[in-house]
Parts: C-alpha cells; sequence; structure tokens
C-alpha cells in the first residue's frame, strides 16, 4: 500500500477516535476500572485470541482462493486494523474493508485480494444470523417464556432464517455483479454504480465466480470459515461473564451468551453510527433487563465494553503505521 494511503487510513481513524474518547465521562471510566480490577485486563486480553480466530476464517479463504501465501500474522495485523478502521467508521465496513483490499493486492493480486475480502465480510456477516438463532434456542429453553417474547423470537427466527437463504443464494451465485446492479437503480449512486459495473464487468464477474468457487468446490473450507467465525462470535460472550464475575458472582455463561445476541442485534441496527455510539449501550440495557438484571448492571458492562473497543482500535490504528512499505 502507498505510504499516503496509509497515512490516510491511519489520520481518518484517528480523528474519530479522537471524537470518541472525547465523549466518554472519565470519572465514571475511573470508577468502572477501579471496580472491575484485574478482570477488565483479562478482557483486553481475551481479544488477542479472538482475533486469531477471524483471521484463521480469512487466512483458510485466501488459501482456496490464490496459490501464492501471505504470513498468518501479517494478516493478523492487518485484521486487526480492519476490524479497527470498521469500529470508527459511519457505515461500519466503508473503512476496514478498502484498506484490506489495497494491502492484501500486492500479495495475491487486486480480483483475488477483493474476492477474499468481500467472502470474509460476507462469512463474519452470515456467522451473526447462525449465532442470533443459536441464541433463540438457547433462550427458548433457559428463560421463562410469555406472549410478547415469544412474538420477538418468533420475529428474530423469521429475520435470520431470510437472511441465511439470501446469504447461501448469494455464496452460490456471488454477489458482486448483483450488489452493483442494485446500486445502479438508486438516485445518488446509479451513476458510478452503473459506470463502474460497465468498466469492470470481467473483473466482477471473475470475482463472482471465485465467490461461488468456494461454496461449491470448497465445501469443507466454507463451513470451516464460518465454524471459526461462529465460535468466535460465542467465545466473545465471556468477555460479558468476565465483567459481570465482578459485581454476580452468580452469573452463567448462557446469560452472557443471549446479553452478547440481543446487544449485537440491536447494535447492527444502527450500524451506520460510528462505533455504534449509543445503539450498543442501548442494547446492553434493553437485555439486562429482559434478563431481569438491574440498569446499573447494564451501565457498567456497556461502559467497560466500549473502553475495550476504543483500546483495540487505537491499537489496530497503530498497527497501520508498523506496515512497512515494500
Amino acid at each position: 500500500m502507498k505510504k499516503k494511503h496509509q497515512n490516510g487510513f491511519f489520520l481518518f481513524g484517528l480523528a474519530v477516535l479522537a471524537v470518541m474518547v472525547s465523549q466518554l465521562d472519565f470519572q465514571e471510566v475511573m470508577a468502572g476500572l477501579q471496580r472491575a480490577g484485574y478482570w477488565f485486563f483479562a478482557v483486553i486480553a481475551l481479544w488477542f485470541f479472538l482475533y486469531l480466530f477471524n483471521t484463521g476464517a480469512w487466512y483458510l479463504i485466501i488459501r482456496s482462493l490464490s496459490e501464492k501465501r501471505v504470513s498468518y500474522w501479517w494478516l493478523y495485523k492487518i485484521t486487526v486494523s480492519g476490524f479497527a478502521l470498521n469500529y470508527a467508521t459511519p457505515g461500519g465496513l466503508m473503512g476496514g474493508e478498502p484498506y484490506r483490499v489495497m494491502s492484501l493486492s500486492p500479495k495475491i493480486g487486486t480480483e483475488c485480494a477483493s474476492s477474499s475480502v468481500i467472502l470474509y465480510a460476507m462469512t463474519h456477516i452470515f456467522s451473526h444470523f447462525w449465532f442470533w438463532l443459536l441464541s433463540v434456542v438457547i433462550y427458548l429453553f433457559t428463560q421463562p417464556l410469555h406472549l410478547p417474547i415469544l412474538l420477538l423470537l418468533a420475529a428474530v427466527t423469521a429475520f435470520c432464517l431470510t437472511a441465511i437463504w439470501f446469504f447461501l443464494k448469494g455464496y452460490r451465485k456471488g454477489i458482486a455483479v448483483s450488489c452493483l446492479n442494485l446500486l445502479s437503480r438508486f438516485p445518488i449512486v446509479k451513476r458510478w454504480a452503473a459506470g463502474f459495473l460497465v468498466r469492470h464487468q470481467e473483473q466482477l464477474a471473475q470475482i463472482d465466480r471465485q465467490i461461488a468457487a468456494l461454496h461449491q468446490q470448497n465445501r469443507r473450507t466454507f463451513i470451516a470459515a464460518v465454524s471459526l467465525e461462529l465460535v468466535c462470535r460465542i467465545i466473545s460472550a465471556l468477555e460479558i461473564f468476565f465483567i459481570l464475575l465482578v459485581i454476580l458472582p452468580s452469573v452463567n455463561f448462557l446469560q452472557c451468551v443471549l446479553i452478547l445476541a440481543f446487544t449485537s442485534l440491536f447494535a447492527n441496527m444502527l450500524f451506520f453510527m460510528p462505533l455504534q455510539l449509543g445503539g450498543r449501550e442501548g442494547g446492553f440495557l434493553m437485555s439486562a433487563k429482559g434478563l431481569q438484571l438491574s440498569f446499573g448492571v447494564g451501565i457498567f458492562v456497556a461502559l467497560l465494553v466500549r473502553l475495550r473497543e476504543l483500546i483495540w482500535t487505537a491499537i489496530g490504528l497503530l498497527l497501520i503505521k508498523f506496515d512497512k512499505k515494500r
């Protein structure tokens, strides 16, 4: 990646991060850290291991698409930086994915890099729907049920099954050309999308062929990548478990899975906000209340998770500067 592009990503992310930090109540932050004690360091360390799963899923996809090899630990660094840019960018995928493509293109080619990034983004999102569907099953067997909750769970189930069908269709036929065709119907971007589709028709078709090949010819790789992402979602509930142990020693892991599931579902509905500001906090409060936990518990968990996100966002942005120009 050119140095000016690298600096652009870094400075943009740094500016947004500074805005996010300025919104914190530092008195409240210090009180939360003192209360959490060493468990907060366990939360920070946990994400070092969770990013190993994310990197592993992307690494499997790259190996299935290209004979050229990339270093796993270099890819780990790009993964962490990509997620940092996603956290800091309104619209989520508008920051990290271009950075990943531009970083990987010199090593395996632009088409292969684009295919792998699109496939990984699809796999990452696809695993969320399976996670939410699994959480519905957990809720049915572990929590008291009444009509409003059953209706909500039915709506979530229908939403997840529809999304899973849509993604499976995208995996079978490719999604790049379809997305550009869809964008070409929207007033603001239709001229750009139509022009891009005409100029890059062959490249986009090749990307779609590579996407379809992973699902049809490399079924084991596809299942392994999705499984790694799903396991990562489940294990990430340990973050909430560690935090809640400080104030609720009787908390169980399945409760934490449910809190994470409903929080992430609510926060992803507000994907257009940088760092999902407000959406994640609201999700924690709603899920805590739904599981008969106190308002203060939701606030405490949301604060420490927000701090963890800011710390790993800062780490990811710093790693951008450690990418040596070759």
